[in-house]
């Protein structure tokens, strides 16, 4: 699948201290933080530990030697092939370390300052992504989708603006939002953490974010050269997709007490991608508050957060928002909130001739032979009973229906008349009153 190709400028690797952008001294607590947690006893164990360059954590060394911080006891010897220099901290040192720990529990990858994250979101922004109709094309191929619905996607992904997809349900709205996705071939650099104003946010989460493989450098090697700053990770286009589980609460920053020390909310995790609202109106909040609160951010490309101290303070908001609901816009928004959503998009369900090549590529893939009477009874009986109103979701529904009756029956997998009645009856509830 030829997909996009947009190169990423890498975030340059740090050279000295003062790139880094930091205080000292909040650099050299998490230093003395990572000695005491994870025992990281030599010059390349803390560059690995703290994601910076072999001459900059020296730099970091010597300066908490000069303090009086840490203490060099000598080589390792015979054990290690570079007979580096050991370091312990001091007595003063494990003092500053726990004093540092109960002010934050963070330890390990440098935080990257917002400001300098903010420089690096510029140059990996979502809208800086060209997609062609064919990379779009070729990421959606496994779909059915009429004809012109690519035409009207494809500015709305290329823009990097919101999109409002509506329609009834069943009908792939949250498997284009996967093909979108898939279309997004590049990758961009995630931070670790980022630090604001003496307070680390991590932003990397395994779970949302899928690392690029990079050739690792080798840590015995003193002098070894990093092709781009490793306080990021190189990953693909990160995609959050949330449902009915979605609550305001979940876009704010969360704060873990113990640890003193915040994670980053879901759409900072997104930057640089797609973050998917699936089945919107069905969240514990209304879908006007919940786009309320996305008012700032889509009109203005940043997001306000607070800190416990209620200090507010400024994000980039670089991330394609994808809505997908089963309402019709005018029923769950005013007009004011619909201005704000660049893309309207309203996804149908299937043409007749459509939904026949979708049961066929079903019945294809999970090898039921496809039966003609069967077929004309499905759709002269059948469908007539609600309107010939066919949805995407129906033919999986269907043929699954009818291998479950064959598998239990012993039979082999075949189309009747009468597997499509029990099939249909299934895929419908009767109305009827139940007696309680």
């Amino acid at each position: 699948m030829n997909m996009a190709t947009n190169a990423v400028m890498a975030p340059p690797p740090p050279k000295r201290l003062e790139d880094l952008s930091l205080p000292r001294v909040f650099m050299r607590d998490i230093a003395l933080k990572t000695v005491y947690r994870k025992n990281a006893n030599t010059v390349s164990y803390l560059s690995r530990d703290m994601c910076l360059p072999i001459g900059i954590t020296q730099e970091i060394i010597e300066m908490a030697r000069g303090q009086g911080l840490l203490e060099a006891m000598g080589t390792l010897g015979a054990q290690s092939a570079t007979h580096e220099m050991t370091y312990q901290l001091t007595d003063a040192g494990k003092a500053r370390a726990t004093d540092a720990l109960s002010q934050s529990e963070y330890f390990g990858p440098m935080p990257v300052p917002l400001h300098v994250y903010a420089e690096q979101v510029k140059r990996q922004s979502i809208r800086n992504v060209q997609i062609t109709r064919e990379q779009l094309t070729g990421a959606m191929g496994h779909l059915v989708l009429p004809g012109d619905l690519i035409s009207h996607l494809g500015p709305a992904v290329g823009a990097g603006r919101s999109i409002l997809m509506y329609g009834p349900p069943g009908n792939g709205k949250s498997s284009i939002s996967n093909g979108i996705r898939d279309a997004m071939g590049d990758k961009i650099y995630i931070p670790r953490a980022v630090e604001y104003s003496g307070q680390v946010i991590t932003v990397y989460d395994p779970i949302v974010h899928t690392a690029a493989e990079v050739e690792a450098d080798d840590p015995n090697v003193l002098r070894r050269k990093n092709r781009f700053d490793t306080r990021y990770v190189l990953c693909d286009r990160p995609t959050v997709i949330t449902g009915g589980e979605l609550s305001l609460n979940m876009l704010d920053l969360v704060y873990n007490p113990t640890a003193r020390t915040y994670q980053a909310p879901l759409q900072l995790k997104s930057t640089g991608g797609i973050f998917i609202v699936d089945d919107l109106g069905r969240q514990a909040e209304s879908p006007q508050k919940l786009v309320n609160r996305w008012i700032v951010p889509l009109e203005e490309n940043k997001d306000i957060l607070s800190l416990q101290s209620g200090e507010k303070f400024e994000v980039p908001f670089d991330t394609l928002v994808i809505f997908s609901t089963n309402f019709h816009p005018n029923e769950i928004f005013d007009k004011a909130a619909l201005r704000r959503i660049f893309f309207k998009i309203k996804i149908d369900g299937p043409s007749q001739e459509n939904f026949l090549k979708i049961f066929a590529l079903v019945a294809r893939k999970k090898k039921m032979q496809l039966d003609e009477q069967a077929l004309i009874y499905l759709l002269k009986t059948k469908y007539p009973t609600i309107d010939n109103i066919y949805a995407n979701y129906q033919p999986v529904f269907l043929i699954d229906q009818m291998i479950s009756v064959c598998d239990f029956e012993g039979w082999p997998y075949k189309m009747t008349p009468e597997l499509v009645d029990r099939a249909w009856a299934n895929m419908f509830v009767r109305d009827e009153h139940i007696v309680k």
